[in-house]
């Protein structure tokens, strides 16, 4: 078998329009569901039956489900199931529709996350002693202030390797925003594709493109955790 040299360039040029989305769809999920899964670690750290109750429940759902039929959810029965509820019972006439898809990957993929990144702050939060809090509030700092300034930025470099794996999970799963026409490598891959059915050459470049970006998403975090791990090293005589 011979690859179609000239389609894998003109396949790469075409995906590299898909890069921002894939990008935008990565970034706009992490900083969604950060804040939302640090406030469950907490709360589950807590203890309190009810709210644990509620984010055991989520957790569970998320795991215990496919990302595809989640997004077949989202994408397809919940507007469905909306439009009937809001138009057709309520009259509202609301552009549910109309909505741009990139929205429904964002949602999707944040509530996915987020359930993830939950564990990955719990875990990281509750390999801090309980003596660095007791230390904190023997010196006079609050319990918000101990938080800032000590628990956090000690359970962040922690837990730094789990969100550089959960970044690079959300970065790869991206490529199934195809299934919500969202026009990302993958799509913009396919796409070109099924002109000539030379789906291998263009398997080839999502390949490509997808590795490049998940090393440089690795570089990344290895410079911010070698940076936020100075602390660490012992001070220079």
């Amino acid at each position: 078998m011979e690859l179609n040299t000239e389609f894998i360039v003109q396949a790469l040029v075409a995906s590299l329009k898909g890069i921002p989305t894939t990008l935008i769809i990565t970034a706009v999920t992490m900083l969604l569901s950060s804040p939302i899964a640090f406030f469950f670690a907490l709360r589950r750290l807590a203890g309190g039956e009810k709210g644990n109750r509620f984010i055991r429940g989520y957790i569970s759902f998320v795991r215990g489900t496919p990302i595809v039929l989640q997004i077949l959810f989202f994408y397809s029965l919940l507007p469905t199931t909306l439009n009937h509820m809001f138009n057709t019972i309520l009259g509202l006439h609301l552009p549910i529709f109309d909505m741009n898809p990139i929205v429904y990957a964002f949602v999707v993929f944040s509530l996915n996350t987020t359930a993830v990144l939950t564990e990955v702050f719990r875990s990281a939060l509750f390999s801090i002693g309980p003596g660095q809090m007791e230390a904190a509030l023997s010196v006079g700092l609050s319990p918000a202030q101990a938080y800032r300034r000590i628990i956090v930025p000690q359970g962040l470099t922690a837990a730094l390797p789990n969100i550089c794996n959960t970044t690079i999970s959300v970065l790869k799963s991206t490529s199934l925003a195809y299934m919500m026409t969202v026009q990302d490598i993958m799509a913009i891959a396919k796409k070109e594709a099924a002109f000539g059915y030379n789906y291998i050459e263009a398997y080839l470049v999502v390949l490509i493109l997808y590795i490049v970006l998940c090393t440089a998403v690795q570089l990344l975090f290895r410079a911010v955790e070698k940076r936020l791990s100075a602390f660490r090293r012992p001070a220079a005589a």
